[in-house]
């Protein structure tokens, strides 16, 4: 019995994802952490990166160490393809959730809701953000063998191979690896400089490269025109939304409690002279997701 295949499966979501990739210049993705986030992040790009540490921190108030539960994640993304059914939306899956099965489970999960694409680490529990330090990896084969099984689970998903190695010579040889797989795309994460992405595409035959960028990460600050020039295909920005949230919260409670509780002033509606935004300027961009204002596709 052939498996159930959601919409936009059928409509080729990893093929569009996989298409933008393999274009000429860097495809950028940007990590959103709950619903909200992502209705401003669909405004300004159209790839979605579903950041693992964005959701840890949203979903459960905890940092990124292995905290997530797969059915949490799935509930997510499919909110998410409801809300934006023609965005590129990539998923942070960590290890697949530590089991082989798991990972290929929830990877049949996430096509049938119309993911466009998965990240699948070769980290070891307890697991760590790829920016940090601490992070342990399982052994090649053991990591190879489950990717091997995503890989002939999904059908027209993008499968990011991630790895979390730190070790110069072993970056090389899992880089290496990851390459003569079957998987769309390699990620090195936590790479700290451009001599070490030109290295990593050397031994990669073409694959397709993936950038992280994270705030005060490991990682050089570069920009899409670096990347471009560096031959990499795709930027994740995992935490901009969530980073400066965190940064506007402050600042905006601060100021309530300075103006002794009173609010700015906005004045029709929208935005006040500072910024600051009203009723009617959020209702504008929550009503962008009503089913109503979604692209028809009557092929």
């Amino acid at each position: 019995m052939d498996r159930f295949v959601g919409p936009e499966s059928r409509n080729g979501a990893g093929r569009r994802l996989r298409d933008a990739i393999g274009g000429d210049s860097v495809t950028p993705l940007i990590g959103v952490f709950d619903m909200f986030s992502a209705s401003v992040a669909a405004r300004h790009y159209d790839g979605l990166f579903v950041s693992g540490f964005g959701f840890a921190a949203s979903h459960y108030g905890l940092p990124d160490i292995g905290f997530i539960a797969w059915p949490d994640m799935v509930g997510f993304v499919q909110r998410l393809r409801l809300a934006f059914p023609r965005h590129h939306l990539l998923v942070d899956i960590d290890d697949g959730y530590v089991d082989p099965e798991v990972a290929c489970h929830v990877v049949e999960h996430l096509e049938a809701i119309g993911a466009s694409g998965v990240v699948i680490e070769d980290q070891k529990r307890p697991r760590r953000c790829g920016h940090v330090d601490g992070k342990q990896i399982l052994p090649l084969e053991e990591y190879l063998e489950k990717l091997r099984l995503v890989l002939r689970t999904r059908r027209d998903l993008v499968v990011v191979a991630r790895t979390d190695a730190t070790d110069e010579r072993e970056i090389v040889r899992r880089a290496e690896a990851l390459a003569a797989t079957d998987a769309d795309v390699i990620l090195v994460d936590g790479v700290r400089s451009a001599e070490w992405i030109r290295k990593v595409r050397a031994v990669t035959g073409g694959k397709p490269l993936l950038f992280n960028q994270i705030a005060g990460g490991r990682s050089p600050r570069f920009s899409l025109s670096d990347l471009a020039a560096l031959g990499v295909g795709v930027a994740i920005y995992s935490t901009p939304c969530l980073f400066a949230a965190q940064a506007a919260m402050e600042g905006a409670l601060a100021r309530l409690k300075q103006e002794d509780g009173r609010l700015p002033a906005v004045t029709d509606g929208t935005v006040g002279a500072d910024g600051a935004v009203g009723v009617a300027g959020c209702l504008s961009l929550l009503e962008r997701n009503l089913s109503r204002h979604h692209p028809r596709d009557h092929a």
